[in-house]
């Protein structure tokens, strides 16, 4: 391979050496306790450090105390609401309110319409089938008014077909009468 020519652009030679990375803090078995030789920076503030002696340094922990600046600020009681603060808002559970089965269901004329599609006429047969099915689930759900509504629909429909069925049935027996009658 040639060193004249490079696989980069010219001018990105120093490319990865910006982007030096520290390595990973080393591992400790226990995570909650300081590691050795490292601890918190000292705070540096324009406040006074507290004398030696007082309860604050001998702790170690709490904020130093604060000389000549006092705060004018309201004690609050933990019930008491803060002020621009709106007022807790309680959500009732969702209630979910279904209707059982109807006390007294309406009639679905679901054998009326089996009769019907079988033996007068398919297609309104078929019809008041579907209409006879939509009356009983309306009458398992409770909703009395789909249930009235589709089983009058089949109601109809069923004497309709059963009427075309009877008179096509009538028609038919006419028909074969005057041929064979004509035909002799």
């Amino acid at each position: 391979m040639d060193s004249n020519k490079s696989a980069t652009a010219p001018g990105w030679d120093n490319e990865k050496s910006s982007m030096v990375q520290n390595p990973p803090p080393p591992y400790y078995d226990n995570p909650g306790a300081v590691p050795p030789g490292q601890a918190y920076p000292p705070q540096v503030s324009g406040v006074p450090s507290p004398e030696l002696g007082s309860p604050e340094v001998e702790k170690g922990y709490g904020c130093p105390p604060q000389q000549g600046a006092m705060y004018n600020q309201q004690v609050y009681s933990p019930g008491q609401q803060y002020p621009g603060q709106p007022a807790p808002v309680i959500m009732q559970p969702t209630m979910y309110v279904t209707q059982g089965p109807l006390t007294n269901p309406v009639n679905d004329y679901m054998g009326y319409s089996i009769f019907t599609m079988l033996c007068c006429c398919l297609p309104l047969g078929i019809a008041a089938l579907i209409y006879s099915i939509s009356a009983r689930e309306a009458n398992h759900t409770g909703d009395q008014m789909s249930a009235e509504r589709n089983s009058r629909t089949a109601k109809t429909l069923n004497h309709v077909a059963l009427g075309l069925g009877l008179g096509s049935f009538v028609l038919g027996i006419i028909y074969v009468v005057v041929v064979v009658v004509v035909a002799s």
